[in-house]
């Protein structure tokens, strides 16, 4: 069952990039850019952290015995504007991200091939971590795409600067030298 310890350990690593990602992002953002709407039909940051927050206390609070789809959550209203501060924000965001991970940490290796529900749809856990992990860094590049474009100063890369990847390459290649 190492496999499936090593499969729990790269799910972790790769939420927390992303939880960092969308952190980073948000903390770029003014107050005004956080409660700014995108557009007519777009989302506001807060509104996008309302949305993650929501989903992930659904689909990860008691993830072994009750549906991914509570009876408690109102995903609607996730769409509608609640939050008030920064403050609010991000203490929403960062209690999304503490039961998914204390979730993870609850889980052990035979817990992978477990079924469990979401909107009465059977998925191994193994699946719906995937499903999650596809879905959170959709809205999370959203939350990078409005931290951007509202750019009030020149815009630090949160990943690669564009031109910058040959010496991103070398550097990660000094560091990590290939094996043979």
């Amino acid at each position: 069952m190492e496999t499936n310890r090593v499969f729990l350990r790269e799910v972790e690593k790769e939420f927390a990039r992303y939880r960092q990602l969308g952190l980073l992002s948000l903390e770029r953002m003014t107050t005004e850019q956080l409660f700014g709407a995108q557009g007519s039909q777009g989302n506001t940051a807060a509104i996008i952290v309302q949305h993650l927050s929501g989903n992930m206390r659904s689909r990860w609070t008691d993830l072994l015995s009750t549906d991914g789809e509570k009876a408690w959550r109102n995903r609607d209203r996730e769409f509608e504007p609640h939050l008030q501060t920064r403050e609010d924000v991000l203490k929403t965001w960062e209690i999304g991200w503490d039961v998914l991970f204390g979730s993870l940490q609850d889980l052990s290796d035979e817990d992978l091939g477990r079924l469990i529900y979401i909107r009465g749809e059977a998925h191994q856990i193994r699946e719906a971590i995937l499903r999650q992990l596809a879905h959170y860094p959709y809205h999370i590049g959203q939350l990078v795409h409005i931290a951007k474009a509202s750019a009030t100063v020149e815009w630090v890369s949160l990943s690669i600067p564009k031109g910058g990847s040959e010496a991103y390459n070398e550097a990660m290649a000094s560091r990590h030298p290939p094996t043979v």
